[in-house]
């Protein structure tokens, strides 16, 4: 595990669990959720804290894609989150890990690629850059989303609030093109895929006594996505860079030339508490 202090702020990340920023505390108020037992259970997806998901955030149906007349199976929310990165430097308030290609990732993903994550803490924001270069000889396909699970308590979300201006949505649970009227974080489970929702961020209301996170990221970040369960005390919203399935769709779909890197900047912050009213 890398710790991480700047102030009265500290974050942790697991390298060996997929780079996953596991917790994210300012002042002693806890930001993210962590379901602990899945942490500790390396048979188990993480649930909580902040899965890369790269290169295949969502599901794609039927779990394949087609490249050159050839099938490619991939897994939900592709294979970073599941891999260990390497870490390529650290200091007090900030880390770099690496994921490559190997024999695994290329039976899922056929291209050559060197992704680099970069965690910094400043103050109370958390700052997240994610690049891939292509080394392969082909154009490379790049799909990315973050996963942040906050802390919002199971008895807070029906005061809580994500703000966006979106109209349309794919309701995962329907499997269906909505138009938007809002979101139910009350719901038993709620799946929604902001479609058209224009501002680079958001912010989340989590409910009395905790100040609200804000939200920043890249125009790459073109897909918003909200989820949660009843029982559970979190929410999600997650920025990616094109709707679930983008590899066997294209819709959305970024492309990196080969000897070029992509770069994405992703912001968590939250008010200090000299400035947070509560």
């Amino acid at each position: 595990m890398v710790v991480l202090t700047d102030g009265g702020s500290r974050a942790e990340v697991v390298p060996e669990r997929g780079a996953l920023v596991s917790r994210f505390v300012v002042e002693g108020e806890p930001i993210l959720y962590l379901d602990e037992s899945t942490l500790a259970d390396a048979t188990k997806n993480v649930r909580g804290g902040i899965p890369v998901l790269f290169p295949a955030p969502g599901v794609t149906p039927g779990g394949k894609y087609l490249v050159d007349g050839r099938e490619y199976p991939i897994r939900r929310h592709g294979f970073a989150r599941d891999l260990p990165w390497e870490v390529r430097s650290q200091d007090t308030s900030r880390v770099v890990l690496a994921l490559g290609h190997s024999e695994q990732t290329l039976r899922e993903f056929p291209w050559r690629f060197e992704a680099l994550l970069t965690v910094t803490l400043r103050g109370s924001a958390l700052h997240l850059t994610f690049s891939a270069e292509n080394r392969d000889s082909r154009p490379m396909p790049l799909h990315l989303g973050y996963h942040p699970y906050f802390h919002v308590p199971q008895a807070h979300k029906a005061s809580a609030r994500v703000e966006t201006d979106a109209s349309r949505a794919w309701d995962n649970r329907q499997g269906a093109n909505v138009s938007f009227s809002g979101l139910d974080l009350t719901a038993p489970e709620l799946d929604m895929h902001l479609i058209d929702h224009s501002p680079q961020g958001t912010t989340l209301e989590r409910g009395p006594g905790l100040r609200p996170v804000e939200l920043a990221w890249s125009p790459s970040f073109t897909t918003l996505v909200v989820w949660t369960l009843q029982g559970r005390d979190f929410v999600c919203v997650e920025p990616w860079t094109a709707p679930g399935g983008a590899l066997q769709t294209h819709q959305g779909l970024l492309t990196v030339a080969p000897g070029a890197t992509f770069s994405s900047e992703f912001e968590i912050s939250v008010e200090p508490l000299a400035r947070f009213v509560r």
